[in-house]
């Protein structure tokens, strides 16, 4: 029943949004800190390449991969092979990832080289970056083992602990930015250590609660064990599937590196914005729903599978289609009222709206990737999405090289939101042609709906929220509260529109299984 689907995303939901909360607070405090500077640019790659290649292998292509085996052994193997199975990829995937982490401590100079080219004509920059990333390039290991052992306790739907853990990165570069940063000769350095310290307190958290389900692993190094072997054959193709969003945007970090000083923090902002309702929702309801399809797939239940999927999509839209009027007719609002403190002045408020009203563009799009790329994640099928993937991440690269000179850090952002909808359009097509999801009926008149009402949504923000020019001149109490007001009755005036129309709680809430 959806119900338990729904009760299970509602806690997901709730811990990320906690988690989102605070890291809203995280960001306010580095823009007032530090602004759009280069010492912000370089944390922003420092962090970015580390924090990449974490979503790209460990919640990207491991999780995909590991999850439906990890389902398969739960419901067909007795305890003792699960035990011996995730012992296995423990020892191998810590192994792999030590490897890693150490050559990407040594070779920081080249790494940086390749994310942020444009940074190697300038010394100072260059060099700061090289030295953060030195500090955060652990955080690749600890994170992802932390991931790892999230998705051990997602599969046995303890989906709190893993929805919270990241509260404690938040919170430990909060510390490092008010208490760390004036004790550094370079203050911005203390967001890399408190990135690295954040790592192992988020490891070792998540560690009381495998041993009270008796599956805390004893790591051993077995790449000839046939879970592991399934595994790493799975992940492969993984890597340039559902991560293609992560890879676009360190591609938006690579040609945002060749334009002027604060390119690179307007974007981070704005990416940080949009990962909001990404964040709290597509990744909720896309984690929650993967063990539920990898069970579908192995019971050989292909109704409750597409009926998993339908409902999924339909409670994204309800989320991703406001989220994104909101983000776009709010993007100045939204940032002025949020970082416009200290050394983040007006003009970085004008020049991340610009990039925050294109993202805008993709959130949906976005969203609809998490949930489709599951439907042949769980299907254990990864060639469809690595080559939608690909073509994504090409027409991305060739819009940025279109788009960039008109719109400059704005064109990277646009050409990154189109690519999303390529990969959604694609992945959706390719589910509907083989019969492995079917939509139920209701469709059209609940397109309609959500039109109308977004639409009444849309008009509203747009007409209460005046010049932007009145935001930024005011101070940070009259920012905040009217940012309150138009948020809470954007909120009420949504939800009164759908039940106008005739949407109803039993829309989210209907039997998803036969």
């Amino acid at each position: 029943m959806s119900k338990s689907l729904f009760k299970s995303t509602s806690v997901v939901v709730s811990m990320t949004m906690v988690s989102r909360v605070f890291g809203f607070i995280r960001d306010m405090v580095m823009a007032q800190f530090f602004g759009a500077t280069a010492g912000q640019d370089a944390f922003s790659v420092a962090f970015r390449i580390p924090n990449f290649m974490r979503r790209l292998f460990a919640e990207g292509s491991f999780s995909q991969a590991f999850v439906p085996v990890l389902s398969e052994y739960q419901k067909q193997r007795s305890r003792e092979e699960v035990q011996n199975f995730i012992n296995a990829i423990a020892g191998t995937l810590g192994f792999v990832l030590l490897i890693i982490t150490i050559l990407g401590v040594v070779f920081a100079p080249w790494i940086v080289r390749v994310f942020a080219p444009g940074f190697a004509t300038q010394g100072e920059r260059f060099a700061l970056t090289v030295t953060m990333l030195r500090v955060t390039f652990p955080y690749l290991l600890l994170i992802s083992l932390t991931a790892f052992s999230g998705a051990i306790l997602n599969t046995y739907s303890r989906f709190w602990v893993a929805a919270f853990t990241p509260v404690f990165l938040n919170l430990s570069m909060i510390a490092a930015a008010i208490w760390l940063s004036p004790h550094m000769v370079v203050p911005v350095t203390a967001l890399a250590w408190g990135v690295f310290i954040a790592g192992v307190v988020q490891l070792l958290f998540q560690i009381p609660f495998l041993k009270n389900m008796r599956l805390m692993p004893r790591p051993k190094i077995c790449f000839s064990d046939d879970g592991v072997k399934k595994v790493l054959k799975l992940m492969v193709p993984a890597l340039f599937g559902v991560s293609v969003g992560q890879i676009n945007l360190l591609l938006d970090t690579l040609f945002a590196s060749f334009l002027i000083v604060g390119s690179v923090s307007w974007l981070y902002f704005s990416d940080r914005l949009m990962e909001f309702p990404l964040g709290v929702f597509g990744v909720a309801i896309s984690t929650v729903i993967l063990p539920h399809l990898s069970r579908h797939h192995a019971a050989q239940s292909e109704k409750d599978f597409s009926l998993t999927i339908d409902w999924a999509l339909r409670c994204v839209l309800l989320i991703g289609v406001p989220a994104a009027v909101v983000l776009g007719v709010m993007a100045g609002p939204l940032i002025s009222a949020l970082f416009q403190h200290g050394h983040f002045d007006a003009r970085a408020v004008l020049m991340t709206q610009k990039s925050l009203s294109m993202f805008a563009i993709g959130i949906t799009p976005f969203m609809l990737v998490k949930i489709l790329a599951s439907g042949f994640y769980a299907k254990q099928d990864l060639r469809t999405p690595v080559k939608i993937g690909i073509a994504a991440m090409i027409s991305n690269m060739v819009l940025n090289l279109i788009l960039i000179w008109p719109l400059k850090h704005a064109g990277i952002a646009l050409a990154t939101s189109l690519s999303a909808v390529l990969n959604a359009g694609c992945l959706f097509y390719f589910l509907r042609a083989r019969n492995l999801y079917v939509p139920r009926e209701g469709w059209g008149i609940f397109g309609l709906r959500l039109l109308f009402v977004n639409t009444v949504l849309g008009v509203f923000l747009w007409w209460s929220v005046g010049d932007l020019q009145v935001w930024v001149m005011q101070d940070w109490q009259w920012r905040c509260w009217h940012l309150i007001v138009l948020s809470v009755s954007a909120v009420v005036i949504y939800l009164v529109s759908l039940w106008v129309v005739g949407v109803r709680p039993k829309d989210v809430l209907v039997p998803v299984s036969g």
